[in-house]
């Protein structure tokens, strides 16, 4: 029995410190296991391997475990070895290409928004980089602030088109002058792999946009025949098939007639906002403003979210642009529909009244798309807040704004331009 018990610690510990408490007997039949187990595993591994250390370890001496710890990759190179036939190499590959573009990505990105650049990167003189939007909206944070310093001065009122900003990583002072496109930045940012919301398929970021409008297979199209009341939406690839057998070409006039008479309302509702655009052009003050809201949340009980911008000046007035999603709903998140109201907040004293017009565009630095709907509002010195308008959204497919509403809020924030018309009595 003692011998037994010998003979079974001495394999749980080294064999260097055991074997020479064991007889010839027990070391020879030991060396003959040893050597047995050995053969056996070289021959099924394909290869001869060193005594008492396993197959997955002989080339570095780790355990296996550990092995794959300090190094991933490991597991997906051995793994077609060993019988299984996958595609180890090229999964690493993929798997490498993917961390690089993530890397490379994640270092091209706006310090501020923390997105690549839809459009031009500017950098400050430390280098840090920002993309147009944010560092348009940077120039007038700084304008403000400006202007709160010296508003009493009126010889410096002048001064307030210097827009003397910071750097939001090293402080250093930014400015139209001083800061300086990085087209490198650009270029590289603009060959990066973009997926499409479509067919998630990835194209380069530069193509994505075409790609996604015009050559994308599964994006959503209407039929030839919606203007006559056909209601069908669906893949691009569908198309042909659904119009060859749209049963809306064989209806008579009457019962197109429907169709045709809103479709003809339509067409002069836009025609009254063209020409109440045009006589908007002719008044003596105009502006307009690139704007970037940012998200925010109330401090009620239940958080309800809601997009303000920085402060802008416009008619030697302070004002504020104020959005909320499906009218400050308590659960959005639990609708399917999704649409976003904004209003227009003086937030000086004004002593005479302002007959405002207004509305909201895509900006030079923004993807929204946003159709023109004008907005009139009289700010007095007891109603400096306009009511909420519809920020209207379309899909461009003949659906409502849900699809771009959410594609905004995806975002870090929301870029426009506001023009302002003012209404001289």
């Amino acid at each position: 029995m003692s011998t037994v018990e010998s003979s079974s610690s001495a394999v749980q510990q080294p064999p260097s410190s055991t074997l020479p408490m064991l007889g010839d007997n027990q070391v020879s039949t030991m060396q003959l296991q040893m050597q047995a187990s050995t053969s056996s595993s070289s021959s099924s591994g394909g290869g001869n391997g060193s005594v008492g250390v396993p197959l997955d370890t002989q080339s570095s001496g780790e355990p296996p475990a550990k092995k794959q710890m300090l190094d991933p990759n490991a597991a997906s190179s051995s793994s077609p070895s060993s019988g299984g036939g996958g595609s180890g190499p090229a999964g690493a590959r993929s798997g490498t290409n993917e961390k690089l573009a993530y890397r490379i990505s994640t270092a091209l990105c706006c310090a501020v928004c923390l997105d690549l650049p839809k459009t031009a990167m500017y950098q400050c003189q430390m280098g840090h980089l920002m993309c147009a939007a944010c560092f348009t909206h940077l120039l007038a944070d700084g304008r403000y602030e400006t202007q709160k310093r010296k508003l009493k001065d009126l010889k410096n009122y002048l001064l307030l088109r210097d827009q003397i900003a910071t750097c939001p990583n090293c402080r250093v002072e930014i400015s139209k002058s001083t800061a300086s496109r990085n087209l490198a930045v650009e270029k590289a940012a603009s060959e990066l792999p973009s997926e499409c919301q479509f067919c998630n398929k990835e194209f380069p970021y530069k193509s994505l946009e075409r790609h996604e409008q015009h050559e994308c297979q599964e994006r959503p199209t209407k039929c030839k025949y919606h203007r006559i009341g056909c209601q069908w939406r669906g893949p691009y690839h569908e198309t042909t098939e659904h119009e060859r057998n749209c049963l809306h070409p064989q209806k008579s006039g009457y019962e197109v007639m429907a169709a045709l008479e809103a479709h003809d309302v339509k067409i002069k509702e836009e025609k009254k906002m063209f020409n109440t655009l045009i006589d908007l052009l002719s008044y003596e003050k105009i502006i307009f403003n690139d704007l970037q809201m940012k998200p925010y949340r109330t401090d009620e009980y239940v958080h309800k979210l809601f997009y303000e911008t920085a402060r802008f000046s416009a008619f030697n007035q302070q004002w504020v642009v104020k959005a909320r999603i499906n009218n400050s709903q308590r659960d959005p998140h639990q609708s399917n529909e999704r649409t976003i109201t904004y209003q227009l907040i003086l937030k000086t004293k004004t002593s005479t009244p302002m007959s405002i017009h207004f509305f909201a565009l895509k900006g030079p630095f923004s993807d929204m798309k946003v159709s023109t709907q004008i907005y009139k509002h009289e700010f007095t010195e007891t109603s400096t807040e306009s009511d909420y308008y519809v920020l209207p959204l379309p899909d461009g497919n003949g659906a409502s704004g849900s699809s771009e509403c959410n594609r905004m809020l995806a975002n870090k924030g929301i870029n426009f331009r506001l023009l302002m018309f003012l209404l001289n009595k």
